[in-house]
Parts: C-alpha cells; sequence; structure tokens
C-alpha cells in the first residue's frame, strides 16, 4: 500500500456484465487505502441509499454545473437520468494517498482516459463465451432476449481490449482478486517520472 506522502493512483475496472467486476471491486475496498469512486446522479435515492456513500445525489441543475465547470471524468445519461464521476472527490482520494477504484464499463473507462492519462485500465474477462451465457443464465434476472443482447455487448466491449492496460481472467473468484490486488501493488512500486524525491533520500 502507497504511504502517506506518495498520492494514489486511479485503478478503472471494467468489464462485460456478468464477469464479477462487482463482486471483484467490493473485496478489493475492504483492503486499507482503497476507495471505491462515488458517481453522481441525478436520479432520486433508493430506500436505504446514503448520500456521499452510494451516490452523490444532485439536481439536474447542479449536474449541469459541473459539466460547465469540466468537473466530470466521465458522464451519460441512462434512462432519462444523469450519471457521472466528479473529478475533485476522485482527486481528494488520491492526494491523501489512497487508490481508488472506479468500477465503469468499457466507453466510461476510455473517457476517464481521456481525462486523466495516468490511469491505469483493469479488463475482467470471462473465461468464454460459454461460461458467461451460464453465468447471466444463472441470475434469472433476463429473458433469454436480453441475454442474447448483453452477449453481443459483450463481445463489443472485448474487441476494447487493446485500450486497456491489464487484464484478468475471472474462472475463480479468489484467484481474480488476487490478481487484480497483485496489479494494484505492482502500480503502487512503478518508478515515478521523477526520481529524483525518492534518490535524495538516499543521499
Amino acid at each position: 500500500m502507497g504511504k502517506n506522502h506518495s498520492r494514489g493512483n486511479l485503478f478503472v475496472i471494467s468489464g462485460p456484465s456478468g464477469t464479477g467486476k462487482g463482486t471483484i471491486c467490493a473485496e478489493l475496498v475492504k483492503e486499507d487505502g482503497i476507495d471505491l469512486s462515488v458517481s453522481m446522479t441525478t436520479r432520486a435515492p433508493r430506500p436505504g441509499e446514503v448520500d456521499g456513500k452510494h451516490y452523490y445525489f444532485a439536481s439536474r441543475e447542479e449536474f449541469l454545473e459541473n459539466i460547465e465547470k469540466d468537473n466530470f471524468l466521465e458522464y451519460a445519461t441512462v434512462f432519462d437520468n444523469m450519471y457521472g464521476t466528479p473529478k475533485d472527490a476522485v482527486l481528494k482520494r488520491l492526494d491523501r494517498g489512497h487508490n481508488v477504484i472506479l468500477e465503469i464499463d468499457v466507453q466510461g473507462g476510455l473517457l476517464v482516459k481521456k481525462a486523466m492519462p495516468e490511469a491505469i485500465l483493469v479488463f475482467i474477462l470471462p473465461p468464454s463465451n460459454e461460461v458467461l451465457r451460464q453465468r447471466l443464465e444463472g441470475r434469472g434476472t433476463d429473458s433469454p432476449e436480453v441475454i442474447e443482447k448483453r452477449l453481443a455487448g459483450a463481445l463489443n466491449e472485448i474487441k476494447l481490449l487493446g485500450e486497456y492496460d491489464y487484464y484478468v481472467v475471472n474462472d475463480d473468484l479468489a484467484t481474480a482478486i488476487d490478481e487484480v490486488k497483485g496489479i494494484i501493488r505492482a502500480e503502487g512500486q512503478r518508478v515515478p517520472a521523477k526520481v529524483a524525491p525518492i534518490v535524495s533520500r538516499y543521499e
């Protein structure tokens, strides 16, 4: 884990629906010094949702103000509601030395990379199309038509894998979590562009 004097890293975790990225992220944030990025939304809170924990709940006017101020790493409109990743909240956590995890779709991930080129993009892959189909069917939440749509969407996302920095195949969940933790640890030990502050400690 990075020490307090060093800045944290922003990790973008993406992958098709059914790959287990949400479960992986939930495990990662149990580690000390890893925060999950909180999105801003114009939708109303659902029962039990807490402002600032699950989402930053904002009016449409407030959301549009943030767009004008260029305070989103990415934003999108989904079914008449707006969702975005506030830049100021992410930077505050990074400056405190925390690593920040952002769980988002591939298109959003690429927008984040454009806004913050230092972001580290990790793609969670299913072991195969067959396994992904089994997982989607096993959830019992989607109709066969929706499952076919999700599988087609998964292929389109996987075609953008080359835009990402790392990939992890989620065949065994515990192994996949360990592999993502390994990426986070390795990035914490990456030699920065400016090595003078580190070298000076030994002079």
